[in-house]
């Protein structure tokens, strides 16, 4: 399985409330990331994850883009926690053999009323 199919599937995964299965087969155990919310390790985001996805059970994930270039993928994506609560979000793994072992992530919402013609996607 390539690099951006992994990445992908965790991400299908881990947002369809399956956080521990995602981790356990994808994720490194000398994984770290650098998402300002949570700690850097492991076991901070996954906790995390798992109440993100018990605080939004109808969570819909989309990939939309994927590149993989030697050990790093970037992802493109969205994200939709409801109707009105939509998020363009860019993902980059860096990858320790065949597992995630380093993340970071940007986002942004969707504005209703934003003067950009050309769309967050």
């Amino acid at each position: 399985m390539a690099k951006k199919e992994i990445a992908i599937s965790f991400l299908q995964l881990a947002s369809s409330g399956k956080v521990k299965e995602a981790y356990e087969r994808y994720v490194h155990s000398d994984f770290i990331h650098h998402n300002a919310y949570y700690k850097g390790d492991r076991e901070t985001l996954l906790k995390g994850m798992e109440e993100n996805s018990k605080q939004f059970p109808n969570k819909k994930y989309e990939t939309l883009r994927a590149l993989e270039e030697g050990n790093l993928v970037a992802v493109h994506g969205k994200v939709a926690l409801s109707s009105d609560k939509i998020f363009s979000v860019i993902h980059l793994f860096r990858f320790k053999g065949d597992k995630i072992i380093e993340e970071w992530e940007g986002g942004q919402e969707l504005l209703k009323d934003s003067p950009n013609e050309n769309g967050i996607f």
